[in-house]
């Protein structure tokens, strides 16, 4: 894991077509603007692995309705 230091207004750039921008800092938050191409599906880590989840389910046969009974952390 690479990690960085920003300040507000400072951004990180990856790939040459993605740009992370820190928008506002608050306490110990921390809000951060991401520009990237339409076709780079960006989520929030706990929403990809609800997303993933729900994949795996489909593809093992497991009834979606009972996903919806999952607890994220």
């Amino acid at each position: 894991m690479l990690a960085l230091s920003r300040k507000k207004g400072e951004a990180i750039i990856i790939n040459n077509d993605i740009e992370i921008t820190v928008l506002e800092i608050k306490g110990d938050q921390v809000k951060v603007g991401i520009s990237a191409p339409k076709s780079v599906p960006v989520y929030r880590k706990e929403v990809y692995l609800q997303i993933q989840a729900e994949n795996e389910a489909v593809a093992d046969g497991v009834d979606i309705a009972r996903l919806r009974d999952i607890k994220l952390l």
